[in-house]
């Protein structure tokens, strides 16, 4: 059974704030199934939970989703947008909880994305310090070199510092098209577009097909599914999160 901090779950319920409750248990006035508790103490949804010899009504647990979708080209990764464009949770319309999206992919890139409503989850993955993997399948043109590889490969100044170093493998190649895959561990603004840009290369299609040990597979564009058991523990672990 999960088992949660006892000031979260006083706090979740709407009785007080946090910092209250934590004041509330250090002063002794917090009881769980009739016994004095301290700050660092969990217990779990079913449990007695009293303030003062009043019962609070424990929050119900809350339902973690965590999706996957096949982001088409033409729509932004907002919630909602002024200006009345195309946006992603437009293709979520069947999901029942309040998801959010999980970093960004701009209008014109297409591809892997992530939702969920387990904030704790998201700010894991984008976290700088994770370092978490995302590789992206990068149309260019018209040819590449081996010196715009390697500059590529050992990272290049955008926004007035260095990326980190990346892995980029020709894929396909032919007169004025080149296809790539670029593998990068930071999730800056546009970084795949950027850093092509600074080696002089146009993209002409970038589409992100990993994150992490997450593969978009065979899923069709503007389709979505949940994640499996399986894909969330390895997520996890890719994130050094205990599952």
């Amino acid at each position: 059974m999960e088992k949660i901090r006892i000031q979260k779950m006083i706090a979740d319920s709407g009785c007080c704030s946090r910092r209250k409750a934590e004041e509330l248990i250090t002063q002794g006035r917090v009881k769980v199934n009739g016994r004095h508790v301290k700050l660092g103490d969990k217990c779990g949804y079913k449990d007695l939970i009293t303030i003062d010899g009043e019962r609070i009504a424990l929050p119900r647990k809350k339902t973690f989703r965590y999706i996957m979708l096949n982001k088409p080209r033409g729509y932004v990764t907002t919630v909602s947008d002024e200006l009345e464009r195309r946006c992603v949770m437009d293709l979520l319309d069947e999901v029942e909880e309040r998801v959010y999206p999980v970093g960004r992919l701009d209008r014109n890139s297409e591809g892997l994305l992530l939702f969920t409503n387990d904030g704790e989850f998201a700010n894991s993955i984008m976290h700088p310090s994770r370092h978490v993997s995302k590789t992206y399948r990068v149309t260019v043109r018209p040819g590449i070199s081996d010196d715009q590889l390697v500059a590529l490969a050992e990272g290049v100044e955008i926004d007035g510092r260095k990326t980190l170093p990346a892995t980029v493998v020709v894929k396909e190649k032919e007169e004025g098209r080149v296809v790539l895959l670029i593998t990068i561990k930071e999730g800056r603004n546009r970084q795949i577009r950027k850093m092509c840009e600074a080696v002089g290369l146009e993209v002409a299609r970038l589409r992100r097909i990993s994150v992490g040990p997450l593969k978009l597979g065979m899923l069709k564009p503007g389709r979505w599914r949940d994640l499996t058991a399986e894909e969330l523990r390895a997520i996890r672990n890719a994130i050094g999160k205990e599952n």
